[in-house]
């Protein structure tokens, strides 16, 4: 198995020869070979006879064949797991089959345990259920090879992975075997299905397979026949699944999307398949975290190791080897774990986003005394622009007047005139009211009281114009003083403060990287954006620019879109120039929104995350070292912000990420990360 925890699944469908063993089992055959690097090989239903042999299920002849062709074929199967189906006579019943094959050995039979019998479906008329998952016995003889264990009760294991089938109808039932096996401790589910095509039974289908994935948060692999297993009234076709709490990884062609149906495009034996690298580690830390799959009452559903009382359905586990050695993923990495591929999804996203932020803001003003104004700091960035579109679309829609919204833009020494026109004007445009306060003065008296001196300049016989324009021309490597840029956001916080309620802008970037200046831009008494990531901030801005203003709004929040981001707390240029860059200072935020998810999200380990990295695709390449360093700079800085993020004040939760210390994220100030840092 991949060393980060990664399974590889192939679900895949045969050039079905029907009621011809043998041809099937060497189609198999030139699978293994074709799919090496799998750890898991999954076949279709009945896949060794053929799924439509109707009375034919009932002759000796073919039975046999199977059993025969059964052996011959485990004895090709190295360390992988290959699931395959067959019918399978047990006494005087017949059985509709899964075979788990490993290391030339029949690991074991699962029988179906739901069989339709309607509509085209006839199995009932040949095949016994394994009623309430109880088998004949625990034990069948296979021929020429000995005892095998069978029934509804098996688990397979190898490492993390711990796998269990069901068969196609199992599925479509109110509580599926897969949940059973999922409760059980089963993380890899298989289901060997022959499901025939009707209109828009594809899409069912797939949500089908998607949501029982969620559920059971688990991996979910789905193969079913493909069209040459076609015959009478019914076509197959071959649509294979692979999925992971609730997200689908790969799927294959099929009938009704080109897949194609001649011969000699299927000489490998091969009609269709999906291949992907599920996540058992992410899949394992979901569990533990996510408890009330374990709090089943009826002790029916109790694995023999979980069970306290030693009378539960014991599930029995076979172990099983790997030894495939993938060299690289099959698996898409998301870049941006925040933002949606898709343009219409990622609408969707930033409207629900936005509706959550108006909402959450209405219900906490709605507690406040009228004559309180709502205060809040422009300062022609992103995240105060944003909060101040949160805030103007509130009051549109509590028909409140957004004059109420009192917006400062509180100049300093790093504030170029670009952004404080854009701070302005939008404040204008939007209707709020609005003051502009050059806080360089207060500055500057607090420096004197502080005996401070900026960059070791002697502030005797200064004003701020003249220390302005010293420091304008301060070499690159001298601008650096942090009590300088602390003064400057200190005063910014308190002038909101003494003027009413404060609405917070600063984003969860900034909270997970410390980004932010203790009781200052850290502080406030709302904050609607303390849990929107840097990179979905940029889109939701983008959302309203396209279709909530009109357009002299709408040309400012593009400019705003197009600003480096900056704090604004250090000197300017000569030529009045931004030069403090902040992901120039820390590292670039699509980075550190990837490290964000993984680390708290995932619960992923520092190396994992390394790893998960490299395979991304991101806006621009970056080198393995590149990668590595800012996710030091990550690692180091959100052990040491804690304290920070303790106290922040409150604010909606949007997403599956937040780090508010009354929720998601509790968090010792004073945590070591040696072992973090040790990993890689």
């Amino acid at each position: 198995m991949h060393p980060a925890g990664f399974l590889r699944i192939t679900a895949l469908s045969i050039a079905t020869r029907v009621a011809d063993p043998r041809s099937n089992r060497l189609a198999m055959q030139q699978a293994l070979q074709a799919f090496g690097t799998s750890d898991i090989l999954l076949f279709p239903e009945l896949a060794l006879s053929g799924y439509t042999c109707g009375e034919l299920f009932l002759q000796h002849r073919l039975l046999r064949e199977c059993e025969q062709q059964l052996v011959a074929l485990a004895s090709e199967v190295g360390e992988q797991l290959v699931v395959v189906g067959l019918p399978l006579a047990v006494d005087s019943r017949l059985y509709n089959v899964a075979a788990v094959l490993s290391s030339g050995r029949v690991l074991g039979f699962v029988p179906k345990t739901h069989l339709p019998n309607y509509g085209e479906f006839y199995e009932a008329r040949w095949f016994q259920p394994g009623i309430d998952g109880v088998p004949v016995a625990p034990c069948v003889q296979l021929s020429g090879y000995g005892e095998v264990p069978f029934g509804t009760d098996l688990l397979f294991q190898c490492g993390m992975a711990r796998v269990a089938v069901e068969i196609c109808e199992d599925l479509w039932v109110p509580i599926p075997p897969s949940s059973e096996h999922a409760i059980a401790g089963a993380n890899v589910l298989l289901n060997l299905s022959a499901s025939n095509e009707t209109i828009a039974k594809a899409g069912y289908r797939k949500q089908l397979v998607t949501t029982q994935s969620a559920r059971c948060l688990a991996a979910y692999a789905y193969s079913s026949s493909g069209p040459t297993e076609s015959t009478t009234d019914l076509v197959f076709g071959g649509h294979c699944m692979i999925a992971e709490n609730g997200t689908m990884l790969a799927e294959s062609q099929r009938i009704g999307t080109g897949l194609s149906i001649r011969p000699e495009d299927h000489a490998d034996g091969i009609t269709s398949f999906a291949t992907a690298d599920v996540d058992l580690d992410r899949l394992d830390r979901d569990r533990r975290a996510f408890q009330t799959m374990h709090q089943i009452p009826d002790a029916r559903y109790r694995s023999q190791s979980h069970s306290r009382d030693g009378y539960a359905k014991p599930y029995r586990s076979t172990p099983f080897e790997l030894n495939t050695a993938p060299s690289s993923l099959i698996r898409f990495v998301d870049p941006h774990p925040f933002v949606p591929k898709s343009s219409t999804e990622l609408h969707q996203r930033c409207a629900e986003v936005f509706e959550i932020q108006c909402a959450s803001l209405a219900k906490r003003i709605a507690r406040l005394p009228e004559s309180l104004p709502w205060t809040i700091g422009v300062s022609g960035g992103l995240d105060s622009t944003l909060a101040l579109l949160v805030a103007v679309s509130m009051c549109k829609q509590l028909e409140l007047p957004t004059s109420r919204i009192h917006g400062l833009t509180m100049p300093g020494f790093g504030t170029t005139r670009k952004s404080q026109s854009n701070a302005e004007r939008l404040m204008e445009l939007l209707g709020v009211t609005s003051e502009t306060i050059d806080i360089r003065s207060n500055c500057f008296e607090s420096f004197v009281a502080l005996k401070h001196r900026p960059f070791g300049i002697d502030l005797g016989g200064l004003n701020p114009e003249s220390l302005q324009r010293k420091l304008e021309h301060l070499p690159a490597h001298q601008r650096n003083d942090l009590v300088f840029e602390n003064v400057q956001a200190r005063m910014r916080t308190m002038l909101l403060m003494n003027r009413g309620f404060v609405l917070g802008t600063g984003d969860m970037s900034e909270l997970a990287l410390g980004w932010c200046t203790y009781n200052a831009d850290h502080m406030s008494m709302y904050n609607v954006n303390c849990s929107i990531p840097k990179t979905l901030v940029k889109f939701l801005v983008q959302y309203v620019a396209e279709h909530l203003v009109e357009p002299p709004v709408r040309k400012i929040l593009i400019d705003i879109l197009n600003t480096p981001i900056t704090p604004e707390l250090l000197p300017l240029s000569a030529d009045q120039q931004i030069v403090q860059s902040t992901e120039a200072t820390i590292g670039p935020y699509e980075l550190h929104d990837f490290f964000l998810y993984h680390f708290v999200r995932s619960g992923a380990e520092p190396k994992r995350i390394l790893l998960l990295a490299d395979q991304a695709q991101f806006d621009r390449p970056y080198t393995h070292e590149e990668i590595r360093t800012t996710l030091i700079v990550f690692l180091k800085r959100f052990f040491t912000s804690q304290f920070k993020r303790t106290c922040v004040p409150d604010g909606p939760k949007v997403g599956s990420v937040s780090l508010s210390p009354r929720g998601d994220w509790r968090m010792p100030s004073d945590a070591e990360i040696d072992a973090w840092l040790a990993d890689l």
